[in-house]
């Protein structure tokens, strides 16, 4: 198998596994009891809060531990707007904002909050201008993805972070693409609140983290005990926790060359499908882009048909359409920058992660051109266009 849907979740690595293991096992305290194998978890959740915080350039007492991106992007979101709503109702995001931001917003509007959703340029940046433009008296939150997850886009997060810093608005970023990919500084940046996930870095499933820049004003999400300084309510997810600390350490272990790695391969398939099948786009921005990602456009394709068809041929990718969660409508992120309804049905995303290899992406750029010819030879598109030239 060759898997290339790293943006999807990642394997845990061994390292990881065995991190986790005696909490799943003999380690089985509950953190907030003062006995001693209660106290040796609660010092191992908090030396993987320092952990977390040591690669975003937070304070651990910053970090605030949660099941995942969105509950981090719920409680970032709603936290926010419930704790500032005397100042204000406005919010401002992104049209290609991952669905847990996009419907948490589509929620608070319904409760009397207001969103302006920015459009995007053709690679999927937002314009600051625009941003300038959409903030009023009432904004009391710029909630804009580090990274987009379905095209790898960058966002230009520092020049949000100085804009929303200047107006004296709170601004949060989705990072659960960017983690592990992007070297990041909340200060530098001036993020006030990030979410992150584990299973993006190969971690385990159902552990993430929300940092809560300090003197920030947020109401609790998950209300019960004082658990997470009193912030998220519910006995510890010991093991996960220790394993987003040891996930988060070897994510940015050896980090500029496995970034230089992950872009190389990166680049050697984007050039090895753009040589040998014609009829092809890249989608999202060409350099400001995440190493692992790349997103392409097969003309007079369908895009669910091409992966099940590359599974057949054992190779792991995500489609640019919907159809997979029940949905016939192709991807928004697709659409918002502007590819036309069959394109974006023919877009299929190859993320690469930490073990794939030259021969891995040889393989694909082998395998490939085959499935895509097999699929146009069916299609009368590609016929009458083929005709018509």
């Amino acid at each position: 198998m060759i898997y290339l849907d790293n943006a999807a979740t990642t394997p845990m690595k061994k390292e990881v596994v065995d991190a986790m293991l005696p909490y799943l096992y003999e380690n089985f305290g509950n953190p907030s009891s003062i006995y001693q194998i209660a106290q040796k978890n609660k010092k191992a959740i908090n030396d993987a809060r320092e952990e977390v915080a040591k690669y975003l350039g937070a304070k651990p007492s910053e970090i605030y531990f949660t099941s995942g991106g969105t509950e981090s992007d719920n409680w970032a979101i709603k936290g926010i707007a419930e704790a500032n709503n005397a100042k204000g109702n406005h919010i401002i995001t992104s049209k290609i904002e991952h669905h847990a931001v996009l419907h948490t917003c589509e929620y608070l509007e319904k409760n009397g909050y207001e969103v302006t959703y920015l459009d995007v340029d053709e690679f999927g940046q937002i314009s600051i201008d625009d941003l300038k433009n959409a903030i009023r008296d009432t904004t009391i939150l710029i909630t804009i993805m580090y990274a987009n997850n379905e095209i790898g886009t960058i966002m230009p997060v520092r020049e949000i972070g100085e804009v929303a810093s200047e107006n004296k608005i709170i601004f949060h970023t989705d990072a659960v693409q960017a983690v592990g990919q992007i070297s990041i500084d909340v200060k530098a940046n001036k993020i006030d609140l990030l979410s992150l996930s584990a299973h993006k870095i190969n971690g385990p499933k159902g552990v993430g983290a929300l940092y809560i820049r300090n003197g920030i004003k947020i109401e609790n999400f998950m209300h019960g005990g004082g658990q997470e300084r009193g912030k998220r309510g519910g006995t510890e997810n010991v093991a996960g926790i220790v394993g987003l600390g040891v996930a988060m350490k070897y994510a940015y272990a050896n980090f500029e060359r496995k970034i230089l790695h992950l872009a190389s391969l990166r680049n050697k398939l984007v050039e090895g499908i753009i040589k040998n099948i014609p009829y092809t786009k890249i989608n999202g921005h060409l350099s400001d882009r995440l190493p692992n990602n790349v997103n392409i456009s097969f003309e007079f394709v369908e895009g669910e048909s091409l992966l099940l068809l590359l599974d057949m041929n054992g190779v792991c990718a995500s489609s640019g359409s919907a159809c997979t969660s029940g949905s016939l409508d192709p991807s928004h992120v697709l659409l918002s920058i502007g590819l036309p309804h069959e394109k974006a049905h023919g877009s299929v995303r190859f993320t690469i992660g930490s073990d794939t290899t030259v021969e891995d992406i040889n393989e694909v750029i082998s395998t490939l051109p085959s499935i895509v010819k097999r699929m146009r030879d069916m299609s009368p598109l590609y016929e009458n266009f083929i005709n018509q030239k």
